[in-house]
C-alpha cells in the first residue's frame, strides 16, 4: 500500500510506501475515518524557508495569537519578545494548557465563553509556540498533518512502541504525530519548563491519524546527545517520574522513540526534492493507492 500527497496548486505528489509493522496497521485504520473531518492546517511547513523567514513567521503567528486572546481578555502577563526566550515560550505553552485545557477536556471556563475567533487563537497558541521552538533550534524541514476533530480515543502499548520505535529516523519517514496535550519527557529536558502542571506530563501513548513527514536525515551523534540530555534531566527529577511509576530511563515512557509508518519512494535528489517542497508548501490531498 502507498500513501500519495498531493502538494500546491499544481498538485505535486510524494508517494510513500506504507510499513509492513504493527504501529503502520493501527495509523492505517485511524486514516480510513479521516474523511469525516477537515484537515486542521494544510499549511504546516516548519524548516523549508531561509531561517529568517521563520522566525518572521512564527513571530507574526504568536504575537497575533495573544493579541486576539488578550482583546478578549488579558490573561496572557508576559510580553513574547523573541523565538529564543524559551522560559517565555514555556509560559506560553502553561497558558495554553490551563486555559485550553487538556486532551479532550475542553472545560475551562474562559474556554466556555470565549467565542469562535478567540478558541482558534488560544488552540493555535500551542501551534505557534512550536513553531518559534523550531525556528529558534534551526531549520530541519517536516511538515505535518492533524485531524483536530478525528477522537484521539486510541493509545499505544508501551511494549508495542518499544519493540517498533525508532531512535533516528531517516530522511522521508513519516512518523506518528503527537498528540496530546501536554509535555514528553524529551520535551521536558529540551524546554527546562517550570510552569508545567503535573497533569501536563504526558508520555506518548494516544495516537490517530496524525502524522509528520521528516524530510531530514538524523545522524548518531543527534541520537547520541538527545539520550544523554534526556538521562540527565530524569536522573535530575527522578522523584517526579518514580512518583508516577517511572523507573527506568531507557523505558518506552521516558526514551524519544519516533515511531514510522510509512517511507518515501524518492525520485529525485534530496536538495531538489526540498526545492520543490519549499515553493509548494500547502496540503491538497491525502490519499492511499
Amino acid at each position: 500500500m502507498q500513501l500519495c500527497i498531493e502538494l500546491g496548486s499544481d498538485q505535486f505528489k510524494l508517494h510513500f510506501q506504507v510499513l509492513d509493522t504493527p504501529v503502520a496497521k493501527l495509523w492505517v485504520e485511524r486514516m480510513q475515518l479521516r474523511d469525516a473531518y477537515a484537515l486542521d492546517d494544510a499549511k504546516r511547513f516548519y524548516g523549508f524557508d531561509s531561517l529568517e523567514e521563520e522566525i518572521a513567521r512564527a513571530t507574526a503567528f504568536i504575537t497575533h495569537c495573544i493579541a486576539v486572546i488578550n482583546d478578549f481578555e488579558p490573561i496572557i502577563e508576559r510580553e513574547f519578545t523573541t523565538v529564543d526566550d524559551q522560559d517565555c515560550l514555556n509560559y506560553l505553552h502553561h497558558v495554553f494548557e490551563v486555559y485550553h485545557g487538556l486532551l479532550d477536556q475542553q472545560d475551562h471556563e474562559f474556554w466556555r465563553r470565549a467565542p469562535a475567533h478567540v478558541r482558534w487563537a488560544l488552540a493555535n497558541l500551542n501551534l505557534a509556540v512550536h513553531r518559534c521552538e523550531t525556528a529558534s533550534q534551526g531549520n530541519r524541514p517536516r511538515f505535518v498533518c492533524t485531524w483536530f476533530g478525528l477522537p484521539k480515543t486510541q493509545t499505544l502499548d508501551p511494549a508495542l512502541i518499544q519493540d517498533h520505535g525508532k531512535l533516528a529516523t531517516s530522511f522521508g519517514t513519516i512518523c506518528l504525530n503527537y498528540c496530546e496535550i501536554g509535555k514528553t519527557v524529551e520535551d521536558l529536558a529540551n524546554d527546562n519548563d517550570h510552569y508545567i502542571a503535573d497533569e501536563a506530563f504526558k508520555p506518548f501513548s494516544h495516537y490517530s491519524a496524525d502524522f509528520v513527514v521528516r524530510m531530514f536525515e538524523e545522524s548518531d551523534l543527534d541520537v547520541r546527545t538527545r539520550l544523554d540530555k534526556i538521562k540527565e534531566y530524569f536522573l535530575n527529577h527522578v522523584d517526579f517520574f518514580n512518583r508516577r511509576g517511572i523507573t527506568d530511563p531507557d523505558g518506552p515512557l521516558v526514551a524519544p522513540y519516533r515511531l514510522p509508518v510509512a517511507r518515501l519512494i524518492e525520485t529525485m535528489p534530496r536538495d531538489q526534492l526540498i526545492k520543490e517542497i519549499a515553493q509548494r508548501q500547502q496540503v491538497n490531498q491525502v490519499y492511499f493507492v
